[in-house]
């Protein structure tokens, strides 16, 4: 299984290098697109066959698909890879998000200059550096692919983005590279006290974690908060999250459903697998303060997100409240919270790229982000409609959709040792529905209006248009004129969405195989943390 992991890693890195080589060639531009999104479709296979040789049972190890070989022996860096349950389940999520998108962007309108050839090969860098940053098991290989991983998505914001899209790549690039700066020092600080502890310096994970112990309070709180500080921006969490409404914006869609699906989640991902393993009695110390900045987010997110008129912002709003809940539930120091997190990273991941993607089959229509500019668009498009209407029911965690279970376990576990907390997370809930439900009914519900649904354009409105569809004249040339100018989803379209609505619906009602996957990390997570789990296996309060 080691060498599959590897070939998952290389495979679309040098798929990479071969579809941005063929950039140079605008008659090769089909051929590129056809080929990263063959490759993407390899890798997916290679997902499958991870996750079927994935053991869980009593016994098994942690990290399975080891593979370590020397890189910089002066140094004690390996270029270490492994599996747990947490980093397979962001893999496979990966997995299905990358071929999704690329079928998406396949008819996407470019940025003049810009090549399909090199959104693609941007893509598959993005995967590749994504792969080993959750797989890395050597903590200095990890920091590099950290921070390598920021360099294709800013020339994905920055190249095929929005008007202000180098405003928004350059602070996202800033913001990140800080983040890791301040962690590389903590990296240093690790090295050192295993010198001292150890008797020799190692970046190796499992040696690092098992010399936690050793470390004083003293020690642990200036190096927990180096990594913090890289993943609570990563996240991001309120107030270190500011950028991430501007990258959300100015992204192409594709490139924001792996920024808002995928990439963020490097930081609750961090949190997990270094924070509290590596220094347990800093988490213990500190979860005061990171409770009340998660549950900060939960409801400034949820805030922020009911006062915003551009749909892409408004996104970005809402995944700042999730990350909040995802941070309550880590912090918690639960295994039902702990498990409701993990999962809840798979499940935001999904929710966002549906939302997502349907916001940008808006704008493919409707040239435009803002919400004023479309109303009643569930009269000529009922089927883009009935989509939007399950990824909003999705991230609102309606039962019977996969979000659901996972803010379930993150509250029931949370609330026997932080009930205040929880109960004020609870009131995000409450929010998400109303800011959700609202955007629904002023852009799909209603008579039609707004210049993106009744003109040509933005600030192009037909008022004779307007007037004879708003009255519901089926048999009214205007009518029927204005319904297959916006028009519905096309057949490509529902074939991108209809993999996520399968998602979203059997891990609504099972998803008991992915925390079956994300259990014996969970375990082990609470185990390294060194707190009495406050509830028992069957779900009752000690």
């Amino acid at each position: 299984m080691s060498a599959v992991l590897l070939v998952l890693l290389l495979l679309p890195l040098v798929g990479a290098a071969v579809v941005g080589a063929m950039a140079r060639r605008e008659d090769l531009d089909r051929a590129a697109k056809i080929l990263g999104l063959a490759l993407s479709a390899v890798s997916l296979v290679l997902v499958i066959v991870l996750w079927a040789g994935f053991r869980t049972g009593p016994g098994t190890p942690r990290f399975q698909a080891e593979l370590s070989v020397a890189w910089i022996p002066a140094f004690g860096t390996r270029f270490a890879l492994g599996l747990d349950g947490i980093a397979l389940t962001m893999i496979a999520l990966l997995a299905v998000l990358v071929p999704i998108v690329l079928w998406f962007a396949w008819a996407e309108k470019l940025p003049a200059g810009r090549t399909g050839a090199g959104f693609t090969a941007l893509m598959l860098s993005t995967q590749g550096v994504l792969v080993g940053v959750f797989a890395a098991t050597d903590v200095f290989l990890f920091y590099v692919l950290f921070e390598a991983m920021l360099i294709p998505m800013y020339f994905l914001i920055g190249r095929f983005g929005g008007p202000r899209r180098q405003y928004a790549a350059v602070k996202f690039f800033l913001y990140s590279f800080l983040g890791g700066l301040i962690m590389l020092a903590s990296v240093i600080g690790l090295f050192v006290a295993s010198d001292t502890r150890l008797g020799e310096g190692t970046f190796d994970w499992a040696a690092l974690q098992g010399m936690a112990a050793q470390l004083p309070l003293s020690t642990q709180i200036p190096l927990f908060l180096g990594f913090f500080a890289a993943f609570a921006i990563k996240a991001p969490l309120v107030p270190f999250h500011t950028w991430l409404p501007d990258a959300g914006a100015e992204a192409p869609i594709a490139g924001g459903v792996i920024l808002l699906g995928l990439l963020d989640k490097v930081g609750t991902f961090g949190f997990l697998r270094y924070n509290l393993p590596l220094f347990p009695a800093a988490s213990r110390e500190l979860a005061p303060l990171l409770l009340t900045l998660a549950v900060i987010g939960v409801v400034y997110g949820s805030l922020l997100a009911a006062v915003q008129t551009d749909m892409k912002r408004f996104v970005a709003y809402t995944s700042i409240a999730h990350f909040g809940f995802i941070a309550l539930g880590i912090f918690a120091f639960s295994s039902q919270s702990i498990a409701g997190s993990a999962l809840y990273m798979v499940n935001h991941g999904i929710s966002t790229a549906m939302l997502f993607l349907v916001v940008g089959l808006l704008i493919r229509r409707g040239g435009t982000a803002s919400m004023t500019e479309y109303g009643g668009v569930g009269r000529v498009a009922p089927l883009l409609a009935g989509m939007f209407l399950i990824a909003g029911l999705s991230t609102i965690a309606l039962p019977g959709t996969n979000s659901f279970i996972s803010e379930f376990l993150v509250l029931l576990g949370a609330f026997p040792r932080e009930p205040v907390f929880s109960v004020i997370a609870t009131v995000g809930i409450v929010f998400a529905a109303l800011y959700m439900l609202w955007v629904f009914q002023r852009v799909m519900t209603g008579p039609l209006r707004g210049s993106a649904v009744v003109g040509d354009g933005p600030g192009a409105a037909s008022a004779a248009v307007m007037t004879s569809a708003s009255d519901g004249d089926a048999d009214d040339p205007s009518a029927r004129n204005l319904t297959a100018r916006f028009g519905d989803l096309t057949r490509g379209e529902v074939a991108v969405l209809t993999p996520l609505v399968a998602l979203i619906l059997v891990l609504g009602f099972f998803p008991g195989p992915v925390l079956e996957v994300l259990e014996p990390a969970v375990s082990a997570t609470m185990a390294e943390v060194g707190v009495v789990d406050p509830v028992t296996p069957n779900g009752v309060a000690r």
